[in-house]
């Protein structure tokens, strides 16, 4: 990244830090991006994702070796969904949302379902907790929304935005896996307790468990609250800005420093 650009970069993250009463974080010395992360305590550190009796089986393929590979597995996988019915949630449903963004990105961010607007446009995060999350990407990450990859752990919206079930989790699982080995992120941000429980089988609080690194399969995972949390718990968006700073650590993002 340029100088101009990466200052440009900085001025767009100051200024969203600070609409979001985060401007805490540039009062961080620069000393600290180079500490050693904390001892993971949570149950979750070596957790991985069960395989649900009876589920689909999606066709495996090698390890991407180029984007293009990345986009044409991506493209095979939403083929192999078609015009899904494999649960209850089909129903309801206005489309299927697959999932959107770079088929090699080094992050890759999953949430619960998709909502509304969601199910209207056909793309994830795209309401109101999609806009908090774009500015997060955007201007606290420095990044653009088409360099990272978003999906949830369900494709079709829930009635009346409820917790998706067990079961339908189940259904959908296999496909997001395959989209996960397509991808070969570097990081897995699971955006909420039920794209923890989605991912890895595992119940969790995410007040108690966020910020805490665990992994998927080999691949980091870094759980935080969901962006319509933030827009219920304001406060709590210092906690995520933290955990997102971890994530651009661990993929060698810079982290804004003052001075």
């Amino acid at each position: 990244m340029g100088g101009d650009r990466f200052k440009e970069q900085l001025a767009l993250r100051a200024a969203f830090l600070k609409d979001q009463g985060l401007d805490y974080a540039f009062d961080r010395p620069e000393a600290a991006d180079l500490a050693p992360a904390k001892a993971a305590t949570s149950p979750l550190q070596n957790a991985s994702p069960p395989r649900p009796m009876g589920a689909t089986k999606v066709s495996e393929a090698a390890p991407p070796s180029a984007q293009g590979d990345s986009a044409a597995r991506l493209k095979d996988i939403r083929a192999e969904i078609g015009d899904c019915r494999r649960c209850p949630l089909c129903q309801g449903r206005t489309q299927i949302v697959f999932g959107v963004g770079d088929p090699r990105a080094k992050i890759l961010f999953v949430g619960e379902g998709p909502g509304a607007e969601e199910d209207r446009q056909g793309e994830p995060f795209v309401g109101r907790a999609g806009q908090l999350l774009t500015d997060i990407i955007t201007k606290g990450m420095g990044l653009q929304r088409s360099e990272v990859y978003i999906a949830n752990v369900v494709k079709c919206r829930p009635p009346d935005n409820r917790v998706p079930e067990p079961a339908e989790m189940a259904a959908c699982l296999p496909f997001l896996e395959a989209q996960i080995r397509a991808i070969g992120p570097q990081v897995i941000v699971a955006l909420g307790a039920t794209a923890v429980h989605g991912l890895l089988g595992v119940k969790v609080q995410i007040t108690k468990f966020r910020g805490e690194w665990t992994n998927y399969k080999g691949t980091p995972l870094m759980p935080t609250f969901h962006p319509s949390y933030l827009l219920r718990n304001p406060s709590a968006k210092k906690e995520v800005w933290s955990d997102i700073q971890e994530v651009m650590r661990k993929v060698g993002i810079p982290v804004p420093g003052k001075g």
